[in-house]
């Protein structure tokens, strides 16, 4: 399973692996119950796990580098009912964290992913895009210069009779 097929869902618990989706919804799996399902976007929004961010005390930053942290200098993870004991960890954890603008039930919730994503080996990193060499981008500009110069017209001459 790969991070950048997940999705949460307003209004529903836990994580879902998107299978496919419609104009209408999406078809789902969720990673606990291992149940498929359609949910409809008429009810429901869905979110790429990839595309969260989170408020720091500087720039934003995406879900990925809050993980990262919280595996590699986390330990043990709060009990994520206990609002004050998961507040204590990401003061520990992330300590960059914009604590009025991040609510509890969020941090609750990153508590509740992480583990989720533990639990079912899940990597955590965003999908890579192929990187651009400077090589091909000059291609492209020489080819866009070439566009733009004008042909130059053939003349025919016409053969006399």
């Amino acid at each position: 399973m790969e991070y950048s097929k997940l999705v949460a869902v307003t209004g529903l618990p836990g994580l879902f692996e998107l299978i496919s989706s419609r104009g209408d919804g999406a078809v789902v799996r969720s990673l606990d119950e291992n149940k498929t399902q359609f949910i409809s976007s008429r009810v429901h929004n869905f979110s790429h796990l990839e595309s969260i961010e989170v408020y720091t005390e500087r720039e934003n930053v995406n879900l990925v580098d809050v993980f990262n942290a919280m595996e590699k200098n986390g330990g043990s993870l709060p009990d994520s009912k206990d609002g004050d004991a998961v507040k204590k960890y990401f003061e520990k954890v992330y300590p960059e964290m914009d604590f009025e603008r991040v609510y509890s039930s969020d941090m609750k919730k990153m508590v509740k992913w992480f583990d989720s994503l533990k639990k079912h080996n899940v990597e955590i990193k965003l999908s890579e895009l192929p990187e651009e060499t400077e090589e091909a981008v000059e291609e492209v500009k020489e080819e866009a210069v070439a566009e733009e110069k004008p042909k130059k017209k053939r003349v025919t001459k016409k053969k006399s009779e």
